[in-house]
């Protein structure tokens, strides 16, 4: 298995095989720079440059993943994702588009794909969309794992940027990942406002600490709802994680 040079921990396909990805664009400079990156990932990528090129592309690899531009010389990339789907149906689909009209965004999503980043993007982003998707789809697995934080059965992969408690994945905003990864790193310890508003915001709110009780109130919505309750209030002092006593 080809070793990653990315610096990222290894992922692989649960057979320990690298993992496979097609790409198709019909732009041969994006469709070779992306491959290179994925490559760098030490996965295995073909590419394609029209609908009909990429199905039988599909056909020959059957790909974990497919990165796939909307647009194409001979069709669509729905039409592309249907026979995709019919080749292999579990795929993942990361759809390429210099489109990002809300409409287009619900066409993708309909027709079947898992997930779209719209042109420019970085090329760490597709990297990133792509890694996660694989994971939650359980289409590869982590050789090497990265740094996780653990609190009962609330499970925070930093490296991945993933929050799961209970089995459940829980989709958190930039803050509140931040929010939750500093209450994950001083499990049963009382952290006042001012402490969490330095650490996560990195400035004095002066007057604004209700920003605090706001971003406390979102996470618990996420991270406790309909469970017993992880994120505890002390009055006059702070907030406070607490695995759930068993």
């Amino acid at each position: 298995m080809n070793t990653p040079r990315s610096g990222r921990p290894a992922l692989a396909r649960p057979d320990g095989t690298p993992v496979r990805v097609l790409v198709v664009d019909d732009d041969p400079d994006l469709a070779e720079v992306l491959s290179g990156v994925l490559r760098y990932e030490g996965w295995e990528v073909r590419t394609a440059g029209d609908g009909a090129a990429a199905v039988a592309e599909a056909r020959d690899l059957m790909p974990d993943a497919v990165v796939l531009d909307v647009m194409l010389p001979d069709t669509d990339g729905f039409a592309v994702l249907r026979e995709l789907h019919a080749v292999k149906p579990d795929v993942c689909v990361l759809f390429l588009t210099a489109r990002d009209a809300v409409e287009d965004r619900i066409a993708g999503i309909t027709a079947g794909g898992d997930d779209y980043v719209t042109k420019p993007f970085s090329l760490e982003e597709v990297v990133a969309r792509l890694r996660g998707l694989l994971r939650r789809a359980g289409m590869a697995r982590q050789l090497e794992e990265g740094p996780r934080l653990t609190v009962g059965d609330l499970v925070m992969d930093e490296e991945a940027r993933e929050v799961i408690r209970a089995g459940e994945l829980i989709e958190l905003s930039p803050t509140e990942f931040e929010l939750l990864r500093f209450l994950m790193r001083n499990p049963r310890r009382v952290l006042s406002k001012a402490q969490i508003l330095d650490r996560v915001w990195s400035y004095d709110f002066g007057g604004q600490a209700h920003v605090v009780e706001l971003y406390i109130s979102y996470l618990r919505k996420k991270v406790d709802a309909g469970r017993e309750p992880m994120i505890h209030t002390v009055r006059g002092a702070g907030y406070v994680l607490k695995p759930v006593a068993r």
